[in-house]
């Protein structure tokens, strides 16, 4: 039976969450809009990013209205919302300017914090300047998602530098916007104890540059590069493990993970008996920072995750060893 097509007028998702806000624990309105879709997967794509299977480009500005508002039929004094798109909420090319500034006028007086994405090259002063004149604090996720630049062009196919990156950075901090920072876990082509080096090395290089970095696993996405390396065994998302050894890592910055997927086939994972115990300690995690959460978790599979680390390179490859040597 073909999938019914989703309602334009409708948002992708609307949920609430714990959060932190100037040091609190507050609840937190998350809107996922249903766009006309990311401007560079339109053109070229990331490696990993299967978001546009859920944008329309017929999407009209009255459509992102009637969404915004079915949404916000959801807020119930949140005093932190966050917005996202399946790429840039700044993309002129995603989000038409008058909707964009309509969407923050209507919500600017209903919250305290708005959280929006955007790639680097749609941050500019006047864009800014647009957005500040509606909300009271306002904080822009950007997913460099490595520090190395051939890591983010090979592995991941982003498309901009970090230079990029650290120029939108500056535009932010001068105009005293808070910056999140999203950093990958395991792109494809990396070994595990690649990807765990590439996110410690990120962290360090990025942590003063913005206030919050959210360490992303890789999850595998319909329709993806990922997708077709990992049916042929020749990729696994991350071990939960490695999520942990990376946020161990001392920062200046707030570290916080989400895994999408976590404890799936298709998301970071362990052997499925811990994966819980893990998942919890992140929530944990996010809102009191203090890594001791993960310290009582022990299971059997750390040692096969000890000996992945070790065995990948010996093999010469960063697929599923364990789908690799299946009979």
């Amino acid at each position: 039976m073909p999938r019914a097509q989703p309602s334009r007028s409708t948002p992708v998702a609307v949920w609430t969450e714990r959060e932190l806000l100037n040091g609190e624990k507050v609840d937190a309105l998350v809107v996922i809009l249903r766009s006309k879709g990311c401007s560079w997967s339109n053109r070229s794509g990331c490696l990993m990013c299967g978001y546009n299977n859920d944008c329309d480009p017929s999407v009209t500005p009255e459509d992102l209205a009637r969404q915004f508002e079915h949404a916000m039929d959801k807020h119930e004094g949140q005093p932190y919302l966050k917005i996202y798109t399946s790429g840039s909420f700044f993309d002129p090319e995603e989000v038409d300017f008058e909707s964009r500034d309509s969407i923050l006028e209507s919500a600017g007086g209903k919250v305290e914090h708005i959280l929006v994405e955007s790639r680097p090259e749609f941050v500019s002063k006047e864009t800014l300047d647009a957005a500040l004149n509606s909300v009271k604090s306002l904080e822009v996720a950007i997913g460099l998602e490595t520090a190395d630049d051939a890591v983010r062009g090979k592995c991941i196919n982003k498309g901009f530098s970090f230079a990029g990156y650290a120029g939108a950075v500056k535009v932010l901090n001068d105009n005293g916007i808070m910056v999140r920072t999203y950093l990958l876990l395991k792109p494809p082509f990396l070994t595990e104890r690649k990807a765990i080096a590439d996110v410690q090395e990120s962290i360090e290089k990025v942590s003063e540059m913005t206030q919050t970095i959210s360490v992303n696993p890789v999850n595998v996405q319909r329709g993806t590069a990922v997708e077709g390396l990992w049916k042929r065994g020749l990729y696994r998302p991350p071990w939960l493990w490695s999520l942990v050894e990376v946020l161990k890592k001392t920062t200046e910055a707030r570290l916080v993970s989400a895994p999408s997927g976590g404890g799936t086939r298709r998301g970071a994972h362990n052997c499925r008996k811990c994966d819980r115990s893990i998942l919890n300690a992140l929530r944990d995690f996010n809102l009191n920072a203090d890594g001791a959460v993960f310290d009582d978790i022990n299971c059997d599979c750390r040692d096969e995750w000890l000996d992945t680390l070790e065995l990948e390179p010996l093999a010469g490859t960063s697929g599923d060893l364990a789908r690799l040597m299946r009979p």
